[in-house]
């Protein structure tokens, strides 16, 4: 059944007036009849087999991450009509698993407002959506945010709260005030936003209510002290392994070394928290969550008593090479969290083995030695970390290339995609000093030993991926061909 025809029948069934459809139900049901009739036109030359991307157009950051009703959902920021930004909607996706993706239809169309970014609850049955309405303005700024609300019965068609905004303005004014993270507490509903001093210092407010609709402000939960940029975007806030952790993307930090060097930067703060209180004492200084190229905005979730976390696999104010086939972004693999002395580290989901079809792969590859590999691979690789170790991926057929190292002098693993444009960061293993890296068509992600280290960067190699050996030492390798995960 396409789309079109299954938002129809649902917009039937859940209709709750005497007219059948309304007019921002028309508006989705174009949509998707639009994104039918373009999906076609997508060239699948970096189209990634196991990760979400945007049926057609734009994607940015994760939003409203959660699990409800037996299924994760995951939304995500949306401009169905190009392939770059534009007015923000709401794209969604959902999972038993967290690995396999079922693309559903649009949940959140712009009208006097952007929908911008979000997180999602369940209250009972219903689904509650809190995202920032992102309005444009005559007055400078030009621009006002302020929070909305949205519901629904099915996990699947939204409608907006009539008393929106629930939260219509900072308490200090200022115009940037976004990104809601919400969860509940005992009997109360609490949420973090992004926003901004008057002398431009970014911050993160918390707020707490009992209703989702009347919210009482309770403190700034952290605060730029002038060098760590003008605005904290994306903030989380949550307990781990019995520490609490600020999850943010802050603009305009400055690059420190290897450090930073990404257009705005990703990272968490770790320290104590206390409900009676409301303060948020930070234990341990800011720290990088992810040392690549292309992982922003990060958003958690918890089920189980585990801790997932999803970013947008890309980055802004840098070329996108799939936008003039028709699409752009995607998010990461999903990753669960655990906290380990004074760091997070990342570990690829247990149910990512299910996507192994078959073995390419299991022995050494020798110094110079090169072996092809599919457009969608996971490799493991092992060798003698008191020696250098070197790989170079590379286009069977041309196009992107990637250097992957490490140099055991400077204890440092390197991703170096040419050019100069390199990430790099020091290497101190806890534990296994096996690399696993996860190939797609487009996109690279390498988790070093336990997950103390990771990098995820794009790449766009053409027609599969050559794996040349530049050690001088004989590497064992074991490499799987993954299934497709997400809608073709």
């Amino acid at each position: 059944m396409a789309l079109t025809d299954f938002i129809v029948s649902f917009l039937c069934v859940s209709a709750v007036s005497a007219k059948c459809i309304t007019d921002i139900d028309n508006a989705k049901i174009d949509l998707e009849a639009y994104i039918d009739f373009k999906i076609p036109d997508i060239n699948p030359r970096f189209r990634l087999h196991y990760h979400v991307t945007p049926p057609v157009g734009w994607m940015n950051d994760p939003n409203g991450f959660s699990y409800h009703d037996g299924e994760f959902h995951l939304f995500y920021q949306f401009y169905p009509y190009d392939s770059v930004w534009g007015p923000m909607h709401w794209g969604h996706v959902s999972s038993p698993d967290l690995v396999h993706w079922n693309q559903l239809p649009t949940a959140l169309l712009p009208e006097k407002e952007q929908c911008f970014s979000g997180s999602a609850v369940s209250v009972g049955d219903t689904m509650t959506l809190m995202y920032t309405a992102h309005e444009v303005t005559d007055v400078e700024p030009f621009y006002n945010e302020s929070q909305y609300l949205a519901f629904s019965d099915d996990g699947v068609y939204f409608y907006k709260y009539d008393g929106n905004p629930v939260l219509p303005a900072a308490p200090n004014g200022s115009p940037d005030f976004r990104d809601p993270k919400v969860w509940k507490y005992g009997n109360e509903w609490y949420v973090v936003l992004g926003s901004k001093t008057v002398d431009k210092r970014g911050r993160v407010l918390l707020y707490k209510s009992k209703d989702l609709k009347e919210w009482e402000f309770l403190s700034v939960l952290g605060e730029s002290q002038g060098d760590m940029g003008y605005m904290w975007e994306c903030p989380d806030f949550f307990e781990l392994d019995g520490k609490f952790v600020l999850l943010m993307s802050p603009q305009g930090m400055q690059p420190e070394g290897d450090r930073y060097k990404n257009t705005f930067q990703n990272g968490y703060i770790i320290g104590s928290f206390d409900y009676e209180s409301n303060e948020f004492h930070p234990e341990v200084e800011f720290q990088e969550m992810d040392y690549g190229h292309d992982f922003y905005a990060a958003q958690t979730a918890e089920h189980k008593g585990k801790r997932y976390v999803v970013a947008w696999f890309s980055m802004w104010e840098v070329p996108h090479p799939e936008d003039v086939d028709g699409w752009s972004g995607a998010m990461t693999i999903v990753r669960e969290l655990k906290l380990i002395d004074d760091r997070i580290v990342m570990k690829p989901l247990e149910e990512m083995l299910e996507l192994r079809h078959h073995t390419v792969m299991h022995g050494r590859l020798r110094p110079q030695e090169v072996t092809r590999l599919p457009q969608a691979t996971e490799l493991i690789v092992d060798g003698n970390i008191r020696q250098r170790i070197e790989l170079f991926l590379q286009g069977v057929d041309g196009g992107g290339k990637v250097w992957v190292r490490w140099d055991p002098a400077a204890g440092n693993v390197v991703v170096d995609r040419g050019a100069g444009d390199i990430r790099q960061v020091e290497w101190s293993p806890i534990g296994t000093t096996t690399w696993r890296i996860f190939l797609d068509a487009s996109s690279l992600e390498l988790f070093c030993g336990e997950g103390e280290v990771v990098f995820s960067s794009r790449v766009y190699p053409l027609g599969g991926w050559k794996l040349t050996n530049l050690s001088r030492q004989s590497l064992k390798i074991e490499a799987y061909h993954l299934k497709r995960s997400v809608p073709a």
